[in-house]
């Protein structure tokens, strides 16, 4: 994993760096003037998201490793992708980039929260010394810090900055691609057990949560667009981050770990094409 622990954290590092550039004030105060919307994006990604992947390693009797990757990828904010795809699907892209955005700074004290709950409730140690606040220094450090800079340079060169962002959009999926295309080179041997071992598991987390933020969403947003940004952003998660985050806490067995963010990774993007599909042919 030598090459994937250089890769994500710079890959990372680089996709925040684009995520701020495509932000505004206005995707900020946008929460704010329409306050319902994002919210129940909000509960369902950062608090039913980890809930329904607990829920689904109980019923599952996933071991304990294997059930800490899980926690992992439920626990880790929507990534770039969603956004792009809920464009596709005619989604409100505007709601996805807020929610991408704002999940995304809170998740550098969610996500260890979750991970360093569920290592205590599985009984999960580790053999180097690793705290919840210094996970959340660094998340700070490659998360927040690049996100504040791509701000600070959209602000400064705007222009140049909405001329290029098809391209910035590029660079980021490209990263994203590149970290797992490392992550299925180096452990191409273990491709085949990953997906058996955590592919069932990672394929109904994501189908279900992809229902489950549908129909609540049909139920309690304004619109159809809204309705398909939230299960997007349900279905769709910053699988580098999660790969960045289990590579900084385990070092032996890594690859236990970040399995269902391997799995997960692979099949969201092929559940969310299906789902596009599906929605554009039945609107």
């Amino acid at each position: 994993m030598e090459i994937v622990t250089k890769i994500a954290p710079l890959g990372l590092a680089f996709i925040m760096l684009g995520l701020g550039m495509s932000l505004t004030i206005q995707d900020f105060l946008r929460v704010i003037k329409i306050p319902k919307d994002f919210l129940i994006g909000f509960i369902c990604q950062l608090i039913l998201l980890p809930l329904v992947a607990f829920a689904l390693i109980k019923l599952l009797n996933t071991p304990a490793e294997l059930a800490i990757g899980v926690m992992l990828i439920a626990a880790a904010p929507g990534g770039v992708t969603s956004n792009v795809l809920t464009k596709f699907a005619n989604g409100d892209v505007a709601l996805s980039i807020s929610l991408t955005a704002i999940v995304s700074l809170v998740c550098i004290i969610t996500v260890p929260f979750i991970i360093f709950t569920s290592m205590d409730f599985f009984e999960v140690s580790i053999q180097k010394e690793v705290t919840m606040i210094g996970i959340s220094l660094k998340m700070f450090l490659v998360v927040t810090v690049p996100v504040i800079i791509g701000m600070l340079i959209r602000h400064f060169a705007k222009e140049f900055i909405i001329s290029q962002a098809l391209l910035i959009q590029r660079i980021s999926i490209i990263l994203f691609a590149l970290v797992f295309t490392a992550i299925y080179i180096e452990e191409w041997d273990n491709i085949i057990s990953y997906l058996v071992d955590a592919g069932l598991i990672a394929l109904i987390l994501n189908i279900t949560m992809m229902i489950i933020g549908f129909y609540i969403a049909k139920f309690f947003v304004s619109g159809v667009a809204q309705q398909r940004c939230i299960s997007l952003e349900c279905g769709l998660q910053n699988g580098t981050l999660a790969v960045f985050v289990g590579t900084q806490i385990f070092k032996e067995g890594v690859n236990v770990y970040i399995a269902p963010t391997a799995a997960y990774a692979l099949i969201m993007m092929i559940t969310s094409i299906f789902f596009i599909f599906v929605i554009k042919k039945n609107p």
